[in-house]
C-alpha cells in the first residue's frame, strides 16, 4: 500500500452460508469466506487488502453476525462499499451491513462476546434439501426438561477443555459463559449459547452431549461431570457443523464506533 494513500476502516457485517467453504481463515488450497471478500475488495480498489474478523469459523460453519474490518481508500464510503461488495461477492456470502469505524478498530481484540446459535430439526420438513443444509435433521424425540437442565450447567467462568478437539495452550481453557439456553425453533429446537471466547469445536461437543443426554443415551450427570473435570468421561461425538450459525459479536463501548 503506498504510504500516499488515505484510508479508513470500514466495518463489515456478514451473512454467509458455510456449505462450500472450507472456513474462514484463507488457504493455499479451498475456497474460504476471508479469500472470497478479499477478492472482492481487491477487484473494487485495485489493491489486495487484509480482511480481519472476529474469529474463525470452521468448515461448514454459517454466520449471521459476523464482524469484520477492512481498510480501503477513502472514497469509498461506506455505504458505497456495501452495495459494490454485494455486486461482485458470490451469492452465498453477503454483507448486511458497513459502517465507518475508528482507525484502530480491532474485530477480534475489542470483541467481548460472541454468540452462536445451533439448529436441530425434528419435524420431517427438515430433511428437505431448502432446510437441511442448515440444521442438524435428527427427527429423534428429545426431552426438553433434560436439555434445560444440561444447559442450565454451562453458565459461569471455568474450563470447558473436556469439550474441545484441541487446546490453547498459550490461552488456557477458561471461559466465561454469560447464556447458554434451548429454545423451539420452527422446526425443531434451538441452543443459544453467549461467551467471551470458544475452543475448539466446543460448541459442537456442547451440543452432541446434551442431545444425547436428551436422547436418553446418557445420565445427566455426565455434563456436570464433563464440566468438573472427571477423567472417566469423554464427550459424545460433536453435533455436525451444519446446524451453527455465528450469530453475533458484542464490542465495549466506543470501541466500533465512528471515528
Amino acid at each position: 500500500m503506498s504510504l500516499a494513500e488515505e484510508v479508513h476502516r470500514i466495518q463489515l457485517t456478514l451473512h454467509y452460508d458455510g456449505t462450500r467453504f472450507h472456513g474462514w481463515q484463507a488457504q493455499r488450497v479451498g475456497r474460504t469466506v476471508q479469500g472470497d471478500i478479499e477478492a472482492a475488495v481487491e477487484r473494487l480498489t485495485g489493491r489486495r487488502r487484509p480482511v480481519v474478523a472476529s474469529g474463525r469459523t470452521d468448515t461448514g460453519v454459517h454466520a449471521t453476525g459476523q464482524v469484520a474490518s477492512v481498510d480501503v481508500p477513502v472514497r469509498w464510503s461506506d455505504a458505497e462499499l456495501r452495495k459494490a461488495m454485494n455486486a461482485v461477492l458470490p451469492r452465498d456470502v453477503w454483507v448486511a451491513d458497513a459502517r465507518l469505524v475508528r482507525p484502530d478498530f480491532h474485530p477480534r481484540y475489542h470483541a467481548i462476546r460472541r454468540t452462536y446459535t445451533y439448529r436441530i430439526g425434528q419435524a420431517p420438513d427438515a430433511w428437505s434439501p431448502f432446510q437441511r443444509p442448515w440444521c442438524w435433521p435428527l427427527l429423534d424425540a428429545l426431552d426438553p426438561a433434560l436439555l434445560d437442565a444440561a444447559a442450565a450447567e454451562l453458565p459461569g467462568e471455568r474450563s470447558f477443555r473436556a469439550f474441545a478437539k484441541s487446546g490453547q495452550p498459550h490461552r488456557g481453557d477458561v471461559c466465561r459463559v454469560d447464556e447458554a439456553r434451548w429454545t423451539p425453533w420452527e422446526l425443531g429446537t434451538s441452543f443459544t449459547i453467549t461467551a467471551d471466547r470458544y475452543l475448539h469445536h466446543m460448541v459442537r461437543y456442547l451440543v452432541g452431549t446434551m442431545v444425547d443426554v436428551a436422547r436418553g443415551r446418557r445420565p445427566a450427570e455426565h455434563v456436570p461431570g464433563l464440566l468438573s473435570g472427571a477423567d472417566h468421561l469423554t464427550t459424545s461425538p460433536p453435533a455436525p457443523p451444519e446446524g451453527l450459525f455465528l450469530a453475533r459479536v458484542d464490542y465495549t463501548d466506543g470501541a466500533a464506533g465512528p471515528p
